[in-house]
């Protein structure tokens, strides 16, 4: 049973879970709702007639000019629109722009959930977060099963990653083969001696294969993406090298590099502490499920590692990317009740900087250094991190095994799925017929005549902020924050005789984040009169209506401002009446 205490589902042999419309359009189309032409969001519809699979749910985090907003999910408009022919949620594997926004989904949809035993445990995880209606129709697979949905088979290939249970899906349609990798690198010795199903791909890839959809994120790399087991001799030294606290931080989904660290860890005679609340509940499941070996004695108690001797200890915490609240960060500012960073403390990055993260990573890597911190972070040799993403070697090998009649590249920024593109065409094998680059919303659409781009659906992006009680933030909301952050805002205070209905001074201006080109006084002044005369000009109808006043103020207000200044406030009138 999984750390949350749901049942899951077995699914051991094939189980029809609807059978299919009796006379289908004879139509397939692959509709990317998110993930392409970005990092982060994946997910895609498959359509046959009348039955959808989706594959993938996951979010992303917010670019900077989404101010205050914690996370961001795909537009499910086109899957509510098609309710009714949603059949199942196919999930490749655990990582949070895969599965981050399941619990959104199941909010919508009541369908069965296929994933590995790992990835439905971290979606039971996060759905303790979330009260939902129904409980969650779970069914763990294996490697090499198949499931029957609707026209679907598919069958879950496994492949190598930076997190276990990562699998491929080959889903058999009445009109061909698809193959989704999911995300992918083609590891010769990993660490958990689960190999890489090179077979079962060469074995689709002779039957044939009407589309590959390829994972492009690492395409701007040649050769060959290093082993996860390449990082052991650079930990090794690592803990070697610190002659006091050693503090390693790390992605909290990788489960192998978690390994690496406490059977490190352990060879060095020291003890381990596990901060931060993701590390600590992917340790919890990953453990659970037999897939981390903890020796006994190894862990020590968060509460007890201000009193240890330094060097007898070694810190395991998130928050590699500088998130605000993360355990790294508090600790990088004093912030934290456990680990309060000091001189001869050795700090290690076991990750990458993702692309948009550096401008938090290094300010509070600078923290770190100012209370005295030996840091170590970047590119170094041997690595202290390796992806988990296929290089352009492995993605020429998926294509050669594979060898599809038409080829998608997923998971990138456009120039990226465009070099992928390019990379199959100039292999130039027989039986390529055609690449497309998809943006998402994009439809590719097979019939018995070929594929072709055909027209767009509905996709988007849902921004969610937990603080707030309606968590999905508008875009009238993000535009409004973003305005109070670059011109501040206005507040023409204006007070109403209930007798007279006439202002009996001039209105008062506050001003926040606001700074006019002078000492502010006359600016406020000349704010007052346009007010006033604003009140002066209106008629006794419309000085009754408060609703239409506050307009009248706020767009004559906005006017003279932008002229004056070229500055947008938000303008927001105050009426009171006295």
């Amino acid at each position: 049973m999984p750390p949350g205490g749901r049942q899951m589902q077995e699914s051991r042999v094939p189980a029809r879970v609807l059978l299919c419309n009796l006379m289908p359009d004879q139509k397939l189309r692959v509709i990317p709702l998110g993930g392409l032409g970005e990092f982060g969001m994946n997910i895609m519809a498959l359509q046959y007639g009348n039955d959808i699979i989706v594959i993938d749910a996951g979010m992303m985090f917010p670019e900077d000019e989404l101010l205050g907003v914690d996370i961001v999910t795909p537009d499910l408009t086109f899957l509510t629109e098609n309710r009714d022919k949603v059949r199942a949620l196919v999930l490749t594997h655990g990582h949070e722009d895969h599965i981050g926004a399941v619990p959104y989904f199941l909010a919508e949809f009541d369908v069965p959930i296929y994933g590995t035993a790992l990835t439905l445990a971290l979606v039971d995880r996060r759905l303790e977060e979330h009260d939902l209606e129904n409980e969650p129709q779970f069914h763990p697979v294996e490697p090499r099963q198949q499931v029957e949905i609707g026209p679907f088979t598919v069958e879950f290939i496994r492949v190598t990653h930076s997190i276990p249970h990562a699998m491929a899906l080959a889903i058999t349609t009445p009109l061909g083969v698809i193959i989704h990798t999911g995300d992918f690198k083609i590891d010769p010795t990993p660490f958990d001696n689960e190999p890489f199903d090179l077979h079962t791909f060469a074995e689709y890839g002779k039957r044939g294969v009407l589309l590959l959809l390829s994972d492009s994120t690492n395409v701007d790399r040649a050769g060959y993406t290093e082993s996860e087991r390449a990082v052991r001799p650079r930990m090794q030294e690592v803990f070697s090298r610190a002659e006091g606290r050693l503090v390693i931080t790390g992605f909290s989904s990788s489960v192998h590099r978690i390994q690496l660290v406490i059977d490190t860890a352990h060879e060095s005679g020291r003890k381990l502490v596990l901060l931060g609340r993701s590390m600590m509940s992917t340790t919890e499941i990953a453990h659970n499920l037999g897939l981390l070996n903890l020796p006994d004695g190894l862990l020590m108690r968060p509460q007890d590692l201000l009193t240890a001797p330094p060097k007898k200890v070694a810190v395991l915490i998130s928050g590699t990317q500088g998130e605000p609240m993360s355990a790294l960060a508090r600790a990088a500012v004093n912030n934290h009740k456990h680990l309060s960073v000091r001189p001869g403390d050795l700090v290690a990055f076991s990750a990458r900087i993702i692309p948009g993260n550096e401008k938090a990573i290094f300010r509070m890597i600078d923290h770190l250094s100012r209370r005295g911190a030996d840091v170590l972070y970047g590119n170094m040799s041997p690595p202290l991190h390796v992806s988990g993403h296929a290089s352009v070697e492995e993605l020429a090998l998926m294509l050669n095994l594979v060898r599809p009649r038409y080829f998608v590249p997923l998971h990138g920024d456009y120039r990226q799925l465009a070099k992928h593109a390019r990379l199959a065409e100039h292999m130039r094998y027989s039986g390529l017929d055609s690449s497309f680059v998809l943006e998402t919303g994009e439809v590719l659409e097979f019939d018995e005549r070929g594929a072709r781009k055909s027209g767009k659906v509905t996709v988007g992006r849902v921004c969610i902020d937990s603080g707030t009680v309606a968590e999905v933030v508008e875009d009238v909301v993000i535009r409004d924050r973003r305005l109070l952050s670059e011109d501040g805002i206005i507040l023409p205070i204006i007070a109403i005789n209930k007798h007279t209905g006439r202002s009996e001074k001039l209105p008062e201006i506050v001003a926040r984040g606001f700074a006019p080109a002078d000492d502010g006084s006359g600016f406020v002044q000349n704010a007052r009169q346009v007010v006033a005369l604003t009140l002066e000009n209106s008629s006794p109808e419309e000085m009754m209506d408060w609703g239409v006043m506050k307009e009248k103020i706020r767009m004559d207000l906005k006017r003279h401002i932008a002229k004056q200044t070229q500055r947008r406030p938000l303008i927001m009138p105050v009426i009171l009446e006295v």
